[in-house]
């Protein structure tokens, strides 16, 4: 595990965590809940998306090129976004 990619990772599942709260304002965690949840969701989700998806593998052995931060802002974000609205939509059905 690259400890940069797992940075570009969560901040990008931040990001796509307050984006995904803002799409969907009813089923949203507030801006510190989008947030947090995102980022969780982007650095877990997004390690296990790059394993399973084989990317960035040859990258992290040669140290960080545009692709790999490219891979690492898409399956953190991506994650994030999805872990804010699953957590979200779970919130709103609870309560």
């Amino acid at each position: 595990m690259d400890i940069s990619q797992l940075l570009i990772q969560a901040i990008s599942g931040a990001v796509g965590g307050n984006a995904a709260g803002a799409v969907s304002k009813d089923t949203g965690l507030g801006t510190l809940g989008n947030t947090i949840a995102g980022a969780l969701g982007g650095g877990v989700g997004g390690q296990i998306l790059n394993s399973v998806l084989g990317l960035g593998g040859t990258a992290a052995a040669s140290g960080m090129d545009i692709g790999s931060i490219i891979s690492a802002f898409a399956t953190g974000g991506v994650s994030g976004g999805l872990t804010a609205l699953v957590l979200g939509y779970l919130k709103s059905r609870v309560a």
